[in-house]
């Protein structure tokens, strides 16, 4: 498992004050959870961006605190400025390296559907990432999903599909279908698409029509 590194350190600033933080490039953020006592901290805005393109959401970071204290932990949230478009505030969450942790993991769909590529279906996904268990040496970042199984329109890949290493638990249940193939919609089936679409057109035209007939019929005061 690679280390994804994060240098913290302690803050005072609270409430409109850290946004003199922010505007020298830091970002506030909060750490809790197990081992630790919440402790408000910053952490460089270039630095956690960098690191997060790089490691994702689900991965474990190392955060160093004022170069002394060394927590393992993982983004539980972070905020982002709707004006700036840049992060303006970070939780992470402290974790025991020695115990189990319950967290989600992206699914990575690898490979094509032959379903696809050949009948000319439509790949329908109705989930993107699942809840794992597993201690944090057997952490992943995401779980590969084999589309070159989807053969006919009557393959679904499902949880119990799934392969993971020893030590990963996945807590979802192993019927769940996660990815399917629907066929293409037949030419009747597009006609018949086609005329409500249609129907709904007029029906819409006619009720405007109406309405500003109704208008125009009204006395002028």
């Amino acid at each position: 498992m690679s280390k994804n590194i994060l240098e913290a350190k302690i803050r005072s600033e609270k409430g409109r004050k850290t946004a003199t933080l922010r505007a020298v490039g830091s970002v506030p953020a909060v750490v809790y959870g197990v081992n630790t006592k919440p402790q408000m901290i910053t952490v460089d805005r270039n630095q956690f961006v960098k690191m997060y393109q790089t490691a994702g959401e689900s991965s474990i970071v190392e955060l160093k605190i004022d170069q002394g204290e060394v927590l393992h932990v993982l983004i539980q949230d972070y905020q982002i400025d709707p004006i700036r478009s840049e992060v303006s505030h970070i939780d992470f969450r402290s974790i025991d390296m020695n115990k189990e942790i319950e967290t989600e993991v992206d699914l990575e769909f690898v490979g094509q559907a032959p379903a696809v590529k050949v009948l000319g279906g439509t790949l329908v996904t109705s989930r993107e990432s699942v809840g794992i268990r597993c201690l944090p040496s057997h952490f992943v970042r995401s779980i590969a999903v084999d589309l070159s199984k989807l053969v006919t329109f009557d393959d679904v890949i499902r949880v119990s599909d799934l392969v993971v290493s020893e030590g990963i638990k996945i807590m979802e249940e192993p019927t769940l279908s996660l990815v399917v193939v629907t066929p293409p919609r037949s030419d009747a089936e597009l006609e018949a698409l086609n005329a409500t679409v249609e129907e709904n057109i007029t029906s819409v035209e006619t009720v405007e029509k109406k309405k500003e007939e109704s208008v125009d019929e009204q006395p002028s005061k």
